[in-house]
């Protein structure tokens, strides 16, 4: 069914209003979006992400006395950081129960070309909860969490198993002593 045939039928609602915007609409193309670069955070932008790193959930009004802006002025700036990208979204810290998970970080050395080949498959294995990609000595450093020291064995095992990995190198995380 062409465009004339659909605007026709969407006109047989009522409402010229309507008829004449989905004509107006098949008819006439509409320009792409403007693009806008991103604006690079300003010194108030870096204050107010520092605010929000300390505590996420401080009310608009607080952090606008803080900043000396109006609460809406920072409404707009937090929405202006989350829309591009500088605020990618909030977390909850807990302290952890003596029974927590073990955490581990793991240095992966890889052979030549095989980074996405491991990456593809470290990402299908639940208890790594970050990869990072490095300079230096290692090519990737693997946050695992498990909950027990034979789940940790077990998946630091099939890590060094991998295809392209030829070592790694285990640290066991015993305590946080600063955690932003």
């Amino acid at each position: 069914m062409d465009a004339a045939v659909q605007t026709n039928q969407a006109c047989l609602m009522p409402g010229l209003r309507a008829c004449l915007a989905s004509k107006r609409a098949a008819i006439e193309p509409r320009p792409p979006p403007r693009y806008r670069p991103a604006m690079p955070p300003d010194a108030t932008d870096q204050q107010l992400v520092a605010l929000l790193t300390e505590n996420a959930r401080l009310p608009a009004a607080v952090l606008g006395r803080r900043l000396g802006l109006s609460r809406t002025t920072v409404q707009s700036r937090i929405e202006r950081l989350e829309r591009n990208g500088t605020i990618l979204g909030y977390t909850v810290r807990t302290t952890r129960p003596a029974t927590a998970p073990l955490r581990a970080h793991v240095h992966i050395t890889l052979a030549a070309r095989h980074a996405a080949s491991v990456e593809t498959v470290l990402r299908r294995v639940p208890q790594v909860r970050e990869l990072h990609a490095v300079g230096g000595a290692v090519d990737l450093i693997a946050v695992l969490q498990a909950d027990s020291t034979t789940e940790l064995d077990q998946v630091i095992d099939r890590i060094a198993g991998l295809d392209g990995v030829t070592r790694t190198n285990s640290m066991i995380l015993l305590s946080t002593r600063i955690a932003r």
